[in-house]
């Protein structure tokens, strides 16, 4: 088998090491910082902990599958993993609030009807309706397959027409599905905040992602024991018992060419290391294959994140997850609030992380926009002024630090012009491979995870590999 090298060590770089390592490669993962994880990282002080990336996961069966194709310990005997209900706690601008449920189409149309009115949840089921045909026509081609050589067979709008015959109507952004099929603003809002957590703007952002509220609530919202770290720390672990080895802070500086193809990387400093197939599972401007090719329209987005340390315990009645929506001035907020005593001192004080997402801007002084976030937190957290330690704040800089760059990827969606396509797995230059929030298929922990299966899939397999089943 071959000498393979991995860049990065994020969660779908760590993904694709671990499948190649049981297929029998050698693999050396170099990671320029002192840790793995990439985004998946975590704040601690204090006896307060903290997850500075994703709170949630979603499609845990990626990593099921992760688990059981490298060793005999399932996902959940490396992890705790537990279903977070209500899946969310939604706070409109009006003051309107609605608790929906995890993974249940009933219940969530039921509260939806119960909270802003009836007809409400069975315009809703409506719109689910037609987001499952666009899932049913995206979820191989843009999950489980390489991305085809010419993405034009992706170029397609997946979303269907809202009528049929002489008055169809194609549909191409998520504004409009939410203009003529939700009607009421706090549908529209709830809508669009699930694209708008990838920094996408519903006003241009394809129809097609209608598959990110779909996959949610259809296959539901997930916690890991201990926070989202722990996954990582699963991940890693199951790539050493595979004999992946790892050398941090290990900046890796271009890969090494020979006839045309890649035959090695070059870290910094100067050293070389030679390999039959490279992996890049980071954002390195000076790789043969540079940024994606295929950037979506919405522009590069990052995450500000804010980390609250309170005294006194959740108040009864509190839940994970909170989406308060942008009013007076202040950003669309999303409050995580685990109940886990690994996250905090005691049952006498809470951690509690408050994320929005913003335009990647060099300079910006982000204490002010902070305090507008805590503010709206507010809404969310009763009485969190008086009860607030400190709070610690995590900027696009920070974002950058931890994974090579300060954008936050998003999923890929299909659309008329395949503009929101990220980069093929397969590069331009033969041997070397993506893999991870910034290929194909996108950002987010199950994406990643994806991205990394596939990869391997396509150095085990080569050519005559179809996708992951």
């Amino acid at each position: 088998m071959g000498r393979i090298v991995v860049i990065g060590a994020g969660l779908g770089a760590m993904a694709a090491a671990a499948r190649l390592a049981i297929a029998g490669h050698a693999v050396t993962v170099y990671e320029r910082t002192s840790t793995y994880g990439g985004a998946v990282g975590r704040f601690e002080r204090d006896g307060f902990a903290f997850d500075t990336g994703p709170g949630l996961l979603h499609l845990p069966a990626v990593y099921r599958d992760l688990f059981v194709k490298t060793g005999k310990k399932p996902l959940e005997e490396c992890v705790g993993l537990s279903q977070v209900d209500p899946a969310a706690r939604h706070v409109f601008a009006d003051g309107t609030r609605v608790d929906l449920p995890n993974a249940s189409r009933a219940g969530t149309l039921a509260a939806l009807d119960a909270a802003l009115g009836a007809g409400a949840g069975e315009r809703w089921g409506d719109f689910l309706v037609r987001a499952r045909e666009a899932w049913d026509r995206t979820r191989r081609p843009l999950l489980e397959e390489p991305q085809p050589a010419d993405p034009k067979a992706l170029a397609q709008e997946p979303y269907p027409a809202l009528k049929p015959g002489l008055l169809r109507r194609p549909t191409r952004t998520l504004a409009q599905v939410g203009e003529r099929e939700l009607r009421d603003p706090r549908l529209v809002a709830l809508l669009d905040s699930y694209a708008e957590a990838y920094g996408f703007p519903a006003s241009a952002a394809p129809a097609s992602a209608a598959v990110l509220p779909y996959m949610e609530q259809t296959f539901g919202s997930w916690y890991v024991a201990g926070g989202m770290r722990a996954l990582a720390d699963a991940v890693y672990e199951r790539c050493r018992e595979r004999r992946v080895e790892f050398v941090f802070g290990a900046e890796v500086e271009g890969v090494l060419e020979e006839d045309g193809r890649a035959v090695g990387v070059r870290l910094s400093g100067g050293g070389t290391v030679e390999a039959d197939h490279v992996v890049s599972g980071a954002p390195v401007p000076a790789l043969p294959h540079g940024r994606p090719a295929r950037r979506h329209p919405g522009g590069g987005t990052s995450r500000v994140t804010v980390c609250l340390a309170l005294r006194g315990s959740r108040e009864a009645g509190a839940v994970h997850r909170t989406v308060v929506h942008a009013e007076g001035g202040r950003p669309t907020v999303t409050v995580l609030r685990p109940d886990d005593p690994e996250l905090r001192p005691d049952g006498d004080h809470e951690s509690v992380t408050v994320t929005a997402t913003v335009r990647t801007s060099p300079g910006t002084d982000w204490e002010p926009f902070a305090d507008r976030m805590v503010e709206a937190a507010e809404r969310a957290v009763p009485g969190l002024a008086d009860r607030l330690l400190w709070r610690h704040v995590r900027t696009p800089e920070d974002v950058r630090g931890a994974t090579g760059s300060a954008e936050v990827p998003g999923p890929a969606l299909a659309d008329a012009d395949g503009g929101w396509l990220p980069a093929p797995n397969l590069s331009p230059v033969p041997g070397l491979f993506l893999a991870g929030g910034w290929s194909h298929p996108g950002g987010g922990l199950a994406h990643a995870g994806m991205s990394g299966a596939l990869v391997a899939g396509l150095i085990v397999e080569g050519a005559e590999f179809r996708g992951s089943r």
